[in-house]
């Protein structure tokens, strides 16, 4: 089953979805490090946008393959459909050349606080500043719907993820949430 299929079938069924490394697109390509971060569009769509699903899949795939354990993610996609949708969430994607190479969401965690979810850059376009556009780009969206903190968990494989929070302002917290993946907690609150 290709990826996108995959993680559609997750999406209905609540089964699995394992799309496999091969089934991800390279978005590697020639131009420096410059010129992939002035032409990258960030663009606000429903998590079950096309673009949405096949950066979704590629972020599986990374994180299934990246984790010891693996990573199960059939609940938490059809928890993310509504979780990071408007009025108390968003989903964003980040595009090189119209394809998707990045995404991130916002959902609410409580009255002022806001929670980022399934943030991705793909692995051959970072360090180039996408994955900090990103994130600015949630914090803004946390701004206007209200939120004047925002939390976000991740797993101590992910260094780059965690350098960029780190860098980024944000602070490391004691465990809020019951994500058996996580394994580092942070906060930031906003100006």
């Amino acid at each position: 089953m290709g990826t996108l299929a995959a993680v559609d079938d997750a999406i209905e069924t609540g089964h699995e979805a394992n799309p496999g490394a091969d089934d991800v697109a390279d978005a590697r390509g020639a131009r420096d490090s410059s010129q992939v971060t002035a032409v990258a569009t960030f663009t606000v769509v429903h998590p079950l946008h096309a673009d949405a699903r096949q950066a979704m899949a590629a972020y599986v795939a990374e994180l299934d393959r990246r984790f010891p354990t693996g990573f199960e993610v059939a609940e938490a996609l059809a928890h993310d459909a509504e979780a990071l949708a408007a009025p108390t969430g968003v989903f964003v994607v980040a595009r090189v050349d119209d394809r998707a190479v990045g995404c991130g969401g916002l959902q609410r965690f409580a009255d002022r606080t806001g929670e980022v979810k399934r943030m991705w850059i793909d692995e051959g376009r970072r360090g180039v500043g996408l994955g900090r556009r990103m994130l600015a780009e949630l914090e803004g969206h946390a701004r206007r719907l209200g939120y004047r903190r925002v939390l976000l968990d991740t797993n101590a494989v992910l260094v780059e993820a965690i350098a960029l929070y780190r860098s980024s302002g944000y602070r490391q917290i004691e465990r809020y949430n019951e994500n058996p993946h996580a394994t580092e907690w942070f906060a930031k609150d906003l100006p």
